[in-house]
This record gives structure tokens, sequence and C-alpha cells, in this order.
């Protein structure tokens, strides 16, 4: 068994790098969130949401801070136009960051009523914003500004920019958190982190079909995670999503088959392929970024 990994099936070898190990790039954040790759300056930008700064690394010039404060962003992914989309607990939006450098909001209402506190977020190939809504950034003000739901549950969300459209697509969960499209966007993963360490919960990863583009149908349990819980996910060109655990980053096959982890030393909040070729994996855990080169390639695009 290659160092630094576990191995259930031999279709996990084919996926990593025995000779590549884990590489720390930077520690420092009291909760690290949110990776995202810019191929155009080959960097990565991530949340530290209790420092409400957002971080920047980059090869040759280390780790900076790129905003702060920056409403406790969370999850963040990119557009169609390559800009900047942000899940924002403190301003309980999500956010863009134009070509210029301006934020502006992209949605902060449903029917009048403020959204909860936006937690992670990703883009379809037809532009629409597909994103979460569980509580955690109005729970105390460690992660945003405590104050009361006005939406009074959790949901999964659906926002057209071309018509401003904002629809929800699932309201069964506890605390949805990350999601994922399957490579052809037939298929949507989102994960549930209602778990407590008292009381118990969701801590599994839900998957659904994506009907007419559009419509969430055919929910059903993919996979429980042990140990800890699937907080940010992705998913790679064959189709194997890639998630975030208490252990590391664990791998399962479209088939819900764990067949391998990649061993991080710290509890995984949340992951995405980087590099030129996509076949990086930046990894957000507890306080720190990490990097390791792997035999697949990120599905996600730009």
């Amino acid at each position: 068994m290659p160092e630094g990994y576990t191995v259930n099936d031999k279709g996990f070898e084919k996926l990593i790098l025995p000779s590549e190990k884990l590489t720390k790039l930077w520690t420092g954040a009291v909760w690290a969130e949110g990776p995202v790759y810019f191929s155009e300056g080959d960097h990565v930008m991530w949340s530290d949401i209790p420092n409400d700064r957002l971080m920047r690394w980059t090869p040759h010039d280390g780790v900076k801070v790129f905003m702060q404060p920056c409403g406790y962003m969370n999850g963040h992914t990119r557009d169609r136009e390559g800009r900047l989309i942000s899940c924002e607990h403190g301003n309980r939006r999500v956010s863009c960051i134009e070509k210029d450098g301006k934020v502006v909001t992209v949605v902060d209402r449903y029917r009048g009523k403020r959204l909860n506190s936006p937690n992670d977020v990703v883009v379809k190939s037809d532009g629409t914003i597909w994103f979460t809504d569980p509580p955690y950034g109005i729970l105390s003000d460690r992660e945003g500004h405590k104050s009361d739901s006005e939406l009074g549950k959790n949901y999964v969300f659906q926002f057209d920019p071309r018509s401003n459209d904002l629809r929800i697509v699932a309201d069964d969960f506890d605390k949805p958190n990350g999601l994922c499209f399957s490579p052809d966007e037939k298929r949507l993963y989102i994960a549930d982190t209602g778990a407590s360490h008292t009381k118990g919960g969701p801590h599994h990863i839900r998957v659904f079909d994506v009907s007419g583009g559009e419509k969430l149908t055919n929910g059903k349990l993919f996979a429980d995670i042990s140990p800890g819980m699937a907080d940010g996910l992705r998913v790679d060109t064959g189709g194997n999503i890639w998630t975030s655990a208490g252990d590391g980053v664990q791998v399962f096959t479209p088939k819900a088959e764990l067949i391998g982890k990649v061993l991080v030393p710290e509890v995984v909040a949340n992951l995405t392929f980087g590099g030129r070729n996509k076949d990086t994996l930046f990894i957000t855990a507890t306080t720190s970024l990490y990097m390791v080169k792997v035999n697949a390639r990120g599905a996600q695009t730009p």
C-alpha cells in the first residue's frame, strides 16, 4: 500500500501516483474552506471563514490575503465568464467579483426573505447557479452574524441570472452543504451535514437525477461518510466522487463503492482539482492548504 493512501480497490490505484506525496502549502487558518482554481494565473483562492478573509496562493508568491473583510465567504466556484462566484455567510448572499474587482450581489433573497447563509455553489453549463443554504453563518458570530432564519428551512436553490428567477430544487435536507454535478450534468450530488457529536443526524451524500436540466428527481442515499462528514466534494472526468471526510479525501465510484482514500492529517473541509491539466488536488483541511498530484482530472469547468 503506498504511503499516504488507503486502497480498498485496485481501481483506486489507477487514480493515484504513489510517488506523489501530500504537500502542505500553507497553514494559519482557523477553518479553511472553498478552494477554487484559476488557470489564468495558476493560483488557488480559498476562505478562512472565522478570520473573515479570502486567501490566494501562487507557486511563485506563496500565500497572501486577497480580501479582508470579505463577508465571511465560504464556498466558491467560477461562472461561464470565469468570474469568482462566492457564498457569503456575513452578507447572507451569493456574490460575484467582477473583472474590475467590484463585488456585486447575485442573489440574497427568496420571495422577499433573506437567505440563511449560502454555503457552497456550482455553476451548470447553461449558466444557472446552484447553491445550498444551511444556517451555519447565522448560528453564531464565529462564521457570520448570529440571527434568526427568515426562511425557516434550509433549502437547495437554483438561480437563473438571465431571468433573475430563484427557485427551490430541494427542501428535505437537514443542513445541505457541498454539491457537484456528474460530468454529463445528469446527476447532482449533495452533502448533508446535519450530524452532531451528541444528537446524531445525517452525515451522508445524496444523489438526484437532473430532469429537464433543472428539476431534481429520484433522490436517494449515495453514501454515508465516516469518520466525519462530506462537506465539500468534486467529481473527476471518470465520474468518481472525491469527498471531504474526517480522515482525508474519500473516493467513490459512480456506483457508490468506496475505493480508496487520500489520507490528510487534519479534518478536510473541501477540495478542488487544479493545475494546468486539472490533475492536482487542492485540499482545505482545518488550518491548512494541501496539494497532491493525482492520475485523474477534474470535471468542473471553467
